[in-house]
């Protein structure tokens, strides 16, 4: 039930704990007790202090995940957490895809889990574009070997196109685009030709781009937005 609560945005999963446990909640007119109960929260009417609730209204937000930031809601290290970071704004929105502790960048919340999952899929080939700092010379044969796929614990990574910005023996700059978006991904890749990753941010997410955002901003995206930046995922309109 509390689950129920945070995704349609009414209460945090903290506070509908607080709410169910002071009998607050109603679930088509019968007094909820249970935090857990399994609640399909479009199929039922929801009552907060008898006061009828809706969902609020589906929303997507790009954000610029800061370095040293996790997209976990909770960290059992107690790391800072994106959620954190955006407070209240992050109310009822779920992370797309992940981005690790030391990757900054574009990273899309929402409350539209069948957008979430659709950008997620593989099979969507959704478009990752990072900006990449190595230790190192890489060439154009490791470009040609990173493009071709190599092997990583027993996964075959590749990535779709690497463009080499600036190269010599201490460092080198890439542009590099992915299209399947595995743990790790440009880590493994860039491990498996000899070179270690120093700086990694992402640009870009399908046909949306990070621009000028600072670390920790964010802005609202619109339906029209999301639905010409991801062609044929199930976007769905405010309400």
């Amino acid at each position: 039930m509390n689950r129920a609560l945070s995704k349609l945005g009414i209460l945090s999963r903290s506070e509908a704990t607080d709410a169910i446990a002071a009998g607050r909640v109603e679930v088509n007119g019968a007094v909820i007790r249970d935090p857990l109960a399994r609640v399909d929260p479009d199929a039922v009417r929801i009552a907060i202090d008898r006061k009828p609730q809706r969902r609020a209204a589906w929303r997507t937000i790009l954000f610029h995940k800061p370095r040293g930031t996790v997209t976990t809601r909770r960290d059992p290290q107690s790391r800072s957490t994106v959620f954190e970071v955006l407070g209240d704004e992050a109310r009822g929105l779920i992370s797309v895809g992940r981005l690790d502790l030391a990757t900054s960048g574009l990273l899309l919340l929402t409350s539209d889990t069948r957008l979430a999952n659709w950008i997620a899929d593989p099979a969507n080939r959704v478009a990752r574009v990072y900006v990449v700092a190595v230790r190192g010379r890489v060439d154009e044969e490791g470009v040609v070997r990173l493009t071709n796929g190599v092997e990583s614990a027993g996964e075959v990574l590749k990535a779709e196109r690497v463009t080499i910005r600036k190269a010599s023996n201490r460092e080198s700059h890439l542009v590099v685009e992915l299209r399947e978006g595995r743990n790790r991904e440009v880590r493994r890749l860039f491990e498996s030709i000899g070179r270690e990753v120093t700086r990694l941010k992402r640009v870009k997410l399908g046909g949306l781009e990070l621009g000028s955002l600072e670390p920790g901003q964010w802005r609202d995206l619109s339906p029209s937005e999301v639905a010409a930046a991801f062609r044929g995922a199930p976007v769905r309109v405010r309400r």
